[in-house]
């Protein structure tokens, strides 16, 4: 991929929280588990490019 392009998004999934799990899924299959922050609307997995989405008006509080 060239250096500044962004990658497609594999699957988009919707959340209520602004740090999502992504374990690649597929079991034995999917990748390292890494804990994704979502700063702004949205983050991507670097591993597999599963797209989070936070939901409209989710993630409001101020967490730990």
């Amino acid at each position: 991929m060239p250096d500044g392009a962004i990658p497609t998004p594999t699957e988009i999934l919707h959340v209520d929280d602004r740090t999502v799990p992504c374990d690649g899924g597929g079991g034995a299959l999917g990748h390292p588990r890494v804990f994704l922050h979502i700063a702004e609307r949205d983050a991507m997995c670097p591993y597999c490019s599963r797209l989070y989405v936070l939901n409209e008006g989710a993630g409001r509080g101020d967490g730990h």
